[in-house]
């Protein structure tokens, strides 16, 4: 190891060390703290803070800072919808900062290479749709915030402003794609036959379960792309139809309804959703398979990111079955997040798809109204 990588990363020479938090994160929380000083009392210009930090310990520097500042921005405009802006963003930059370090201290970068490819499309992917949907407008806020706020006593927001909003999400992000590409980054710094007793002859080489994983994760962000597209299109047509528009290529029981239930939403209420998911285990499992280990604790972030998925699901669903009669019998046909069997396929010939079952019930009404 040179001495440029071993003055900010861990000296590892076996795989076991790449996933313990005791040696390769512990150890720079200390000198972080000196290069902090250094930086404002300018003995450090802050391209040697750069490089001279470790870059997990940066990171989550970075992390912290974008903590405090999201929190008060929160509070100085009244809008907790600060890290959602910011929600597509982080994740690349961290990714995209390991990256720069393996090619500025002359490591292996093929696997961070590729994964800061494929984040860099999530990232993009969801941007997009977050600012077609108004997301980067400065007034615009996620509308179940005001709904959640509804259940907090004055005075009190702030303190879940603080902790869950600001503190939590922040980390969370750090958690879910930083951790896995500090890994990758410590992997790089290993001998090429770490793991040569396992039958690994050179741990930097990509190999097919490397291809299976980048390829996986590709389809999942595809998934997302078409999910998105599909919603959105809904959702722009069914605004034509109340405005009194003719719109072609729709049934009109489908936009009079009010929520989606064609297309990937006929086999999962939230396909997006489980694409998202799907994203970051897979990261996740590509770690466990890169650093030789069952489990690490990289899974930690992934389990929160996917809970708060499943408390923001349990959030919209309810809001949704308020306002649409229909979606309590869509709940019953449609998988929330994997699809049923009887999406695929159904034993009773009589009965229709999942997906069409809404429609067909609601056309017959209609007809009877007639």
């Amino acid at each position: 190891m040179s001495s440029a990588v071993s003055a900010i990363l861990p000296a590892l020479t076996a795989m076991p060390g790449v996933t313990s938090f005791n040696i390769t994160v512990l150890p720079f929380l200390l000198p972080l703290r000196d290069n902090v000083l250094a930086l404002a009392n300018g003995t450090l210009s802050p391209w040697d803070f750069y490089h001279s930090t470790n870059p997990f310990a940066t990171a989550l520097l970075f992390s912290q800072l974008t903590t405090v500042f999201t929190f008060l921005l929160s509070e100085i405009t009244g809008n907790p919808s600060q890290v959602d802006r910011l929600w597509s963003i982080l994740p690349a930059l961290y990714v995209g900062h390991f990256t720069y370090f393996a090619h500025h201290l002359g490591l292996p970068t093929s696997r961070l290479d590729t994964l800061a490819v494929l984040v860099t499309i999530w990232a993009v992917r969801l941007s997009f749709n977050y600012w077609r949907k108004g997301g980067y407008g400065w007034g615009h806020q996620d509308y179940r915030w005001a709904i959640v706020k509804k259940d907090f006593p004055r005075g009190t927001w702030w303190i879940f402003d603080l902790t869950f909003i600001a503190w939590f999400q922040n980390t969370l992000l750090l958690a879910v794609s930083a951790i896995p590409a500090y890994f990758f980054l410590l992997t790089a710094t290993l001998p090429a036959n770490a793991l040569v007793a396992e039958g690994v002859e050179n741990v930097h080489a990509d190999s097919t379960v490397d291809l299976v994983f980048s390829r996986g994760i590709m389809l999942a962000l595809l998934a997302e792309l078409f999910a998105d597209q599909q919603q959105w299109a809904f959702h722009q047509a069914k605004k034509r139809h109340a405005a009194g528009e003719e719109v072609e290529g729709w049934d009109k029981a489908d936009l009079e309804r009010g929520f989606n239930v064609t297309g990937l939403f006929s086999f999962s209420r939230h396909p997006a959703f489980l694409a998202e998911m799907s994203v970051w285990v897979l990261i996740y499992q590509w770690t466990c398979f890169v650093t030789n280990t069952v489990y690490n604790y990289a899974g930690i972030g992934v389990f929160f990111y996917c809970m708060i998925f499943q408390g923001s699901t349990k959030l919209t669903e309810s809001i949704s079955a308020s306002k649409y009669p229909e979606y309590a019998e869509y709940q019953k046909l449609v998988g929330k997040f994997m699809p049923k069997l009887s999406a695929f396929w159904e034993k009773n010939p009589d009965r229709p798809a999942p997906a069409a079952a809404a429609v067909v019930e609601e056309n017959e009404e209609a007809k009877k109204e007639k």
